[in-house]
């Protein structure tokens, strides 16, 4: 038989062709368990929620990660299967664990600013789990690192921001309102 451009039709041997139907299907179980990666990371922090977990299951999701690798290098697709949907409950169980345990999801805070001589917008965050939150390009600054930077210009920067003597006015009372100042 022969296709329509008069040549014999191309036999695919899933072992030869690395985009074989098989290969595709691998993939986009590979890119589906991504996603599930991702909104966990995006909710607890990248690499912060299997460090929330108890031991035991944290050794069990890294035994299951690296069970998904070596289905990964087999090319087999019912391997990966088994092996990404062992992933799937992996991650969900460290979920469960983490809200059992009565953590918190991030909740970051994100303080942007425009460096006045090149325009260039710079995002401060407490944490480095907060810092991977950041969605568009661009440098983010921790506390940490602002920390770290200050230290590292010396007493200088210390001298050019004396301590600031914050003092607290007196609550409102929004059932009277302001005083008319006229």
């Amino acid at each position: 038989m022969t296709s329509w451009t008069g040549k014999a039709p191309r036999t695919v041997d899933p072992l030869d062709d690395a985009m074989a139907p098989s290969a595709y299907r691998i993939q986009a179980m590979v890119e589906g368990l991504d996603q599930v990666a991702i909104a966990m990371e995006l909710k607890w922090g990248v690499d912060r929620l299997r460090l929330l977990v108890p031991d035991l299951l944290r050794a069990k999701f890294d035994e299951q990660k690296d069970r998904l690798d070596q289905a990964l290098a087999t090319n087999n697709e019912g391997f990966v299967r088994a092996q990404v949907e062992g992933m799937r409950r992996g991650w969900n169980a460290l979920d469960r664990a983490a809200h059992e345990a009565g953590e918190l999801p991030l909740s970051p805070q994100v303080w942007e600013c425009v460096l006045p001589g090149t325009g260039e917008v710079i995002s401060l965050v407490r944490t480095e789990a907060e810092a991977h939150c950041v969605v568009r390009s661009g440098r983010v600054f921790t506390l940490a690192q602002i920390g770290t930077l200050i230290a590292a210009f010396g007493e200088g920067v210390m001298l050019a921001k004396p301590t600031t003597d914050v003092r607290c006015r007196a609550p409102v009372d929004w059932s009277v309102g302001d005083a008319i100042p006229f």
